[in-house]
């Protein structure tokens, strides 16, 4: 007789054992991530380094922190590049080593090799729909940063182009300054 498939439930995910690969839950499944490659990871460092000094006493910002969400209805346990939680929403002494239990202010997602803007549009308008505040969508490839909100169309920046939120009173930074910390270098053409 086949075996029939079971969908993991959201305690089951959490409970999965630490293995070097990174899972999201998607439908129901243990989905893993796309392992990142050498410009992802310095974007990801060169924006924690520029986050990470703007929110000392506001927040914290964490990479790769699973958060637990509701998507159409479904658990849904996606993990994020960098997350950013203001201590007005989580307090600092949560200390509990756990998946972030409530929706963030920002998540950033860095496109890699092999996925697409349009996937990630999808995927931050799911982010939205959730209660994340901010989706930044970060294209090492094209420059670029994408900012989603909840309540107005996106908007991309590129070069020296200043990113300025009230969400995120005194953080100033624009794409020029980010990839440039991450050393990428020069495009071609």
């Amino acid at each position: 007789m086949p075996q029939l498939k079971t969908r993991l439930t959201i305690q089951e995910f959490l409970e999965m054992p630490e293995t070097d690969v990174s899972y999201e839950l998607i439908r129901g499944e243990a989905v893993p991530k796309m392992s990142p490659k050498l410009f992802h990871s310095r974007v990801t460092g060169a924006l924690y380094s520029l986050l990470n000094q703007w929110c000392h006493g506001k927040g914290e910002v964490n990479p790769e922190w699973a958060i637990a969400l509701k998507r159409n209805g479904e658990d849904w346990v996606p993990v994020p590049d960098l997350t950013y939680i203001s201590y007005e929403r989580l307090p600092a002494e949560m200390m509990e080593d756990e998946a972030c239990p409530v929706p963030p202010e920002l998540v950033i997602e860095i496109i890699s090799q092999g996925q697409t803007f349009g996937q990630m549009t999808e995927k931050a308008t799911d982010y939205l729909a959730a209660g994340v505040l901010r989706v930044w969508v970060v294209d090492p490839q094209a420059r670029s940063m994408t900012v989603f909100y909840p309540d107005a169309p996106p908007k991309t920046y590129r070069k020296d182009t200043l990113i300025i939120d009230s969400l995120f009173e005194g953080l100033e930074l624009t794409p020029q300054q980010v990839f440039g910390e991450a050393r990428l270098p020069d495009k071609k053409g």
